[in-house]
């Protein structure tokens, strides 16, 4: 079994949002184009609380983008987004799939760019549904290339699942301009598949 993972396409990733992606809201019509071909669809959704830990705001004197340890861990601090019950948290209107939810970053002591698990390992339980509808392939699409799709495949991967990342169906961040081109390097050198949405056969 086929599974396509829909990762945060979310207001506040989108033009006008708190973080957003350039141009990542062109990517929402061909998403909902390819989630017809496949019979099991997740969606991913960051759904922070607002003292979370990767907020700028919640450090004295840090700015966005800067670099503290969370959890043990080095962490980019970003702007206050996709805060619970907020309009940023929400999906983009466009975004029209019949999906399965997870949410992830609940938890204000740890990130989660991964759909899979947060920094401290606690999953979001999408391994577990994907295992009982005996998906063995998956194909990730969404935002942001270099942050919760990369993380996402990778784990897809380290859990084993054959993972396929829809590059045109993916925008960037981009806090340096390569991270992009890094980040889809870095997918292909630990095994994933890179492929373009228009090349494959479900």
């Amino acid at each position: 079994m086929k599974a396509l993972i829909i990762v945060d396409m979310q207001n506040d990733f989108c033009l006008g949002g708190a973080l957003a992606v350039k141009h990542g809201d062109t990517i929402v019509e061909g998403i909902n184009k390819i989630a017809t071909r496949f019979k099991v669809v997740v969606t991913t959704q960051d759904w922070h609380p607002r003292n979370h830990g990767s907020f700028a705001s919640n450090h004295s004197g840090a700015e966005p983008f800067d670099a503290v340890t969370l959890s043990g861990r080095d962490q980019v601090l970003w702007p206050d987004h996709c805060v619970q019950n907020t309009h940023g948290a929400d999906f983009h209107p466009d975004l029209k799939v019949e999906a399965q939810n997870f949410v992830k970053g609940s938890r204000p002591e740890a990130d989660s760019y991964s759909g899979f698990f947060d920094d401290d390992g606690n999953g979001t339980g999408l391994h577990e549904y994907l295992t009982t509808r005996h998906v063995e392939e998956v194909y990730v699409c969404g935002l942001a290339t270099d942050y919760c799709v990369k993380f996402t495949a990778l784990d897809a991967l380290k859990l084993g699942y054959t993972t396929i990342v829809l590059e045109d169906l993916c925008k960037g961040v981009d806090i340096e301009p390569a991270d992009t081109r890094k980040a889809l390097e870095e997918l292909r050198t630990a095994g994933v598949i890179i492929k373009q949405s228009s090349t494959i056969e479900i």
